[in-house]
């Protein structure tokens, strides 16, 4: 009635003015029979003797409570991945103090306490080991059914279960801070968050129950002017009114929502809110980032190709271990993999996108590119077609010389991830298209495209142009999902209608995101799309009975049947029935608990790779003022400090003017540079941008 008073009707309005028109309805009826008895007036006692509603009111009422309790009950079980993931924290943790072993309450570790974790414990807050090794059990924060092995510097999670080792882990993250809390809090925010299509069945229920009230006043005018009496009439309205309720309406996309959130948390996947759930599976296209996400973000060496019949990997192992370069990482792998050890190297020297060479076990040691071995005088003829071959597969060709000979090629590639592959097919069978986001020359990214089944790449583009090029697939009237893990994919993430980050990424990116992957398995991007599909369909099948169930009931409960048939909808009849169409409702949504991933069949893959390159953005050259500058000294320092600067291509100083000009690259960090400056005692800030030619 409150409701009423401020002419925003809900759903319980209709219940309340149709058991209080029949409660009140009923009194009157009652007073006129005691007038009735009390003057001896039989018919007029006969008139009234069954117009009484009394146990309709209560009956009604009582109904609607079952309804809504059994409904409670239901709901119940929507929440049951949060009672899970709350009941993975332990209640204690036993921690190293004073040089013993103390059992506290789990609210009383601080950060930095050694915590001690035995096998078969579950881990009370996030950590990194520091001493012991063991697997540790993490699936019901991942969906990960195989035990992770942990050694020394391995991070660890509350919630997850140690199940071989003895380990001690210094605590980094407690309380509302732990990954399993976070994890938690996203699953409720999601769960209490409302779907764009839940606003439609808002919008309708605000529509929907003055219509309903203005059809039952309609139709008790109607019945009552035909002659069939003020107590008909009444009945008719009240059972319009109770047989119209659209609970089923409003549960219809929240008990959805509740569970497939919950499904979703269950398998690692975790939703920001229901509109990233309703959303995603309206993809049209899904971007991946390259590095780090269709691949492992980590180049390993593929192929060894030795034109001295001489062991090399010891050698250039060793020279390798002097650089800083990804590549070095690689080959120094390599050698530890295979169990050489690694020699005393002297000499070393680097040329900046040449190569390495230096000394080793009395060999001079070569180790670049086909240029870099030219001015050395190697001659690298002979193994052209070779290096094409390699670089067309997508490998980076490292060329190794030893005391003046070409000895050894060696191929190191950023390989795909297991699971890339199958989940690109699947989602193409899905009738999503997959595209690859990459910053590689057209080569190298139509060989990787290739071996992932990818037939759209964007190359050649740069960290600062991924947005864009989202955007630009958007223009083109696509939904477009986004799927990254590093720092440069945020905005991309933003721009996407859908983001979608690898948990193993960075917080930043995973901030940026709609959808978190708690594993790097690509297949969940696959189980998340299903997902939000069999939501939406779910959600399209409640809001189908609960439109249909009114449309039947409503003429039935106006008496549509009466007439020729003599059936009369009974109200009590009528709130039974709206009762368990509420219950219907919730209990199709409890099918989603059962949801399991789809395997398709791929009909027949695209073999064309169609490249995008975006336009490169030209360099550009910006004047900075700088202060504070006095001798040649300053000028060598803030020269040096500019060239150490990422994207800075070169530097000027000019001493009497107190400026300096660089030339950069686009997307170069200016502000940062000025405090570079600042800090290093010569204030400055950038005054001019000018593009550079051509």
């Amino acid at each position: 009635f409150k409701a009423l008073w401020h002419r925003v009707p809900n759903m319980d309005s209709l219940i309340a003015v149709g058991t209080s028109a029949a409660f009140i309805y009923s009194v009157y009826v009652f007073y006129n029979m005691i007038y009735a008895v009390s003057y001896g007036d039989m018919t007029l006692l006969h008139h009234y003797a069954h117009d009484l509603y009394f146990e309709s009111s209560v009956v009604i009422l009582a109904l609607i409570s079952v309804g809504k309790f059994l409904e409670t009950r239901a709901k119940g079980k929507t929440s049951q991945a949060i009672e899970k993931l709350v009941e993975l924290t332990p209640d204690t943790a036993t921690v190293e103090r004073d040089g013993r072993e103390t059992e506290i309450p789990i609210e009383q570790v601080v950060v930095g306490d050694m915590v001690v974790i035995r096998p078969g414990q579950r881990i009370p807050v996030d950590g990194v080991i520091t001493e012991g090794h063991t697997s540790v059990d993490e699936s019901l924060l991942t969906g990960e059914s195989i035990p992770v092995e942990k050694n020394v510097g391995d991070p660890v999670s509350a919630g997850s279960i140690n199940k071989t080792g003895s380990v001690v882990f210094e605590a980094s993250r407690i309380g509302d801070d732990t990954s399993l809390a976070k994890i938690i809090a996203l699953v409720e925010e999601a769960q209490s968050s409302k779907a764009p299509i839940a606003r439609m069945a808002d919008t309708i229920s605000r529509y929907f129950v003055p219509t309903v009230m203005g059809i039952a006043l309609v139709a008790f005018i109607v019945w009552y002017f035909l002659g069939y009496g003020f107590s008909f009439a009444l009945s008719i309205a009240i059972s319009i009114l109770v047989i119209s309720c659209p609970c089923a309406l409003g549960l219809a996309t929240p008990t959805a929502i509740m569970v497939g959130t919950g499904v979703g948390a269950k398998n690692g996947i975790l939703f920001k809110n229901g509109e990233a759930l309703e959303s995603l599976g309206k993809s049209g296209a899904i971007v991946f980032d390259k590095t780090g996400t269709l691949t492992t973000g980590k180049p390993v060496v593929t192929e060894i190709v030795n034109l001295s019949g001489s062991p090399v990997l010891e050698l250039v192992a060793s020279l390798e271990a002097k650089s800083e370069h990804p590549l070095s990482e690689a080959i120094v792998q390599k050698a530890q993999e295979e169990g050489l050890k690694l020699l005393e190297v002297s000499q070393f020297s680097a040329v900046p996108g040449r190569g390495v060479r230096g000394e080793v076990d009395e060999k001079t040691v070569l180790a670049g590119n086909a240029t870099f071995m030219n001015e050395n005088g190697i001659k690298t003829d002979g193994v052209k077609e070779r290096i094409e071959s390699l670089s067309d597969k997508g490998q980076t060709v490292l060329l190794i010389g030893i005391d003046g000979k070409l000895a050894a090629l060696i191929a190191v590639a950023d390989v795909l991830k297991e699971s890339a592959k199958e989940a690109i097919e699947q989602l193409t069978a899905m009738g999503i298209t997959p595209y690859m986001l990459t910053g590689d020359n057209i080569r190298t990214a139509k060989a990787v495209a290739a071996q992932a089944g990818i037939t759209h790449v964007i190359a050649e583009v740069l960290p600062n142009q991924k947005a864009s090029a989202v955007k630009e697939l958007q223009d083109q009237g696509l939904n477009v999902t986004m799927v990254g893990d590093g720092i440069n994919d945020a905005p991309a993430l933003v721009q996407a209608n859908d983001g979608i980050a690898i948990g193993t990424g960075t917080d930043v990116a995973i901030e940026s995101a709609d959808v978190i992957l708690m594993r790097e398995d690509l297949m969940e991007v696959v189980t998340a799309v299903q997902l939000s599909r069999s939501t939406l369909t779910n959600i399209k099948e409640n809001l189908f009975w609960a439109f249909i169930y009114n449309v039947i009931c409503i003429p039935l409960a106006a008496g549509l049947l009466y007439i020729p048939f003599g059936i009369k909808l009974n109200a009590m009849f009528a709130a039974a029935a709206m009762s368990l169409s509420s219950v219907s409702v919730v209990t199709n949504a409890l099918r989603l608990r059962f949801f399991k991933r789809k395997t398709y069949k791929l009909q027949k893959a695209e073999e064309n790779i169609e490249v995008i390159t975006k336009e490169k953005e030209k360099d550009m050259e910006i004047r900075f003022k700088v202060d504070d500058m006095s001798c040649k000294h300053c000028v060598a320092r803030v020269k040096g400090i500019l060239e150490e600067q990422p994207g800075v291509l070169n530097a000027q100083v000019d001493l009497d003017k107190g400026e300096a000009t660089i030339e950069c690259e686009p997307g170069t960090d200016l502000d940062h540079i000025a405090e570079e400056l600042t800090e290093a005692g010569y204030p400055s800030k950038p005054l001019e941008t000018i593009v550079m030619p051509d």
